[in-house]
């Protein structure tokens, strides 16, 4: 007489069975995954100091350090970002610095000293819902801007309301940049940073929208915007191909 459902045959080997309500359950669980939007891919190849330390400081995980190959992923719904973490830090030996959580969209970020570690983990997700770089939204930027000499009563009300970042003085130029979705002012940012000498203000990555704020003399302001802007259009070249 066969072995019952978890029962041992009587060679010892363990009998699993799976039936039809199993299946369908496990069918369900497939057609979940591959039903995940992919809004934004973004490799960060070589994290730039004060971006940095700047994510250092909204870390709820591991901190990255200058150096790090870094991946942001964000993702709809919401509640899904914990299955595409599960699957990100089961292929590989990333470190998870962020899982925000929000209403419509769920968002993670990815460490590792060895890009080649990031990327796979990246692809396995991508694999996994059925996903190509090419698929993640484009960049739309909403606002850009330079304004040259700022006043002393703006850079304080700046330098209030932005704790985490470095401070405006006054007379600096500030350049800001706003795009949806959110996590597209990160590779905008690290290029800028790459490009020109400049101060990080302000870089929030989460929400509806995602702001960057960048300070510094008028020259360099104007370079690292340039270099922020190519950045975005770059994403474009390839979204939604």
């Amino acid at each position: 007489m066969g072995a019952g459902p978890g029962e041992r045959s009587r060679d010892g080997a363990s009998c699993v069975i799976t039936t039809d309500s199993e299946g369908a359950r496990l069918a369900r669980i497939s057609s979940h995954v591959e039903s995940i939007e992919l809004r934004t891919y973004v490799f960060l190849d070589s994290l730039q100091p004060q971006l940095a330390a700047y994510m250092g400081t909204v870390s709820q995980g591991f901190l990255p350090i200058p150096g790090d190959a870094c991946l942001w992923l964000e993702v709809s719904p919401g509640m899904a970002v914990h299955r595409v973490t599960d699957i990100a830090l089961k292929a590989s030996t990333v470190r998870l610095g962020q899982m925000i959580v929000e209403r419509a969209f769920g968002s993670l970020a990815l460490y590792h000293r060895d890009q080649s570690n990031v990327l796979h983990s990246g692809d396995v997700v991508l694999e996994a819902i059925g996903n190509r770089v090419e698929q993640r939204s484009p960049a739309e930027v909403t606002w850009t801007e330079i304004i040259r000499a700022i006043t002393p009563d703006h850079a304080v009300l700046i330098n209030r309301q932005n704790r985490r970042g470095s401070m405006i003085q006054a007379g600096m130029s500030m350049f800001i940049l706003e795009t949806e979705p959110a996590g597209y002012v990160l590779i905008a940012a690290n290029e800028a940073e790459k490009a020109s000498n400049i101060t990080v203000v302000d870089v929030k990555a989460v929400g509806a929208f995602g702001r960057l704020t960048l300070a510094g003399h008028e020259g360099d302001v104007e370079e690292a915007a340039a270099a922020a802007m190519r950045a975005i259009h770059q994403i474009n070249a390839t979204a939604g191909a």
